[in-house]
């Protein structure tokens, strides 16, 4: 497993994966519905948020904000009447960030049926201080193979994150030089 010790950059000791993974439950009912009759894909978007940032605020020890979500997907819809479970862990750290991954699952509330995966997300959380700045994260610690697994993923993640953003950035640098800017 990832064993990621103190370096002298970060000399915060690093935490296993299970300090801070967490489950948000919810009934689902008629306030949250969208026009089809279905559960709104905000009300789940939100509650991946509430679920995540506990997590990130776990692990970091403090305040965590919502840096980016990506890859939020909607497996199956949800409906009215649905108990959801949001279940949170961290995947990655790095100096001042980390990702969460977040599965979200559905089962009748009244029924003894297993629960199925109706969505699931990444979520990127910079940990700030009482002033807002950015503050250092401890180094997460894998303790399974799926553990590590997420990790690396979500390494690659990270890598496909800033590379778009650079592609992005280097391109309206671009179209500005040719008077372009819009």
């Amino acid at each position: 497993m990832t064993d990621q010790a103190p370096s002298p950059e970060n000399d915060i000791p690093g935490k296993p994966t299970s300090a801070s993974r967490t489950t948000l439950s919810h009934i689902m009912t008629h306030n949250d519905t969208n026009l089809l009759g279905s559960v709104h894909g905000g009300v789940i978007m939100k509650l991946v948020d509430d679920a995540a940032g506990a997590v990130a605020g776990r692990h970091s020890g403090g305040p965590a904000v919502t840096a980016s979500m990506d890859e939020m997907a909607f497996l199956e819809p949800v409906r009215v009447g649905d108990l959801v479970h949001v279940k949170a862990q961290v995947n990655w750290t790095g100096r001042t960030s980390m990702e969460v991954g977040v599965r979200v699952l559905a089962e009748r509330w009244n029924e003894s049926t297993p629960a199925q995966q109706v969505g699931s997300a990444y979520l990127v959380f910079a940990a700030v201080d009482a002033d807002g700045k950015p503050r250092r994260v401890p180094p997460v610690l894998a303790e399974t193979e799926r553990d590590e697994r997420r990790y690396q993923e979500a390494q690659i993640r990270r890598t496909h994150r800033l590379a778009r953003r650079r592609a992005i950035m280097e391109l309206r640098e671009k179209r500005a030089a040719e008077g372009l800017d819009d």
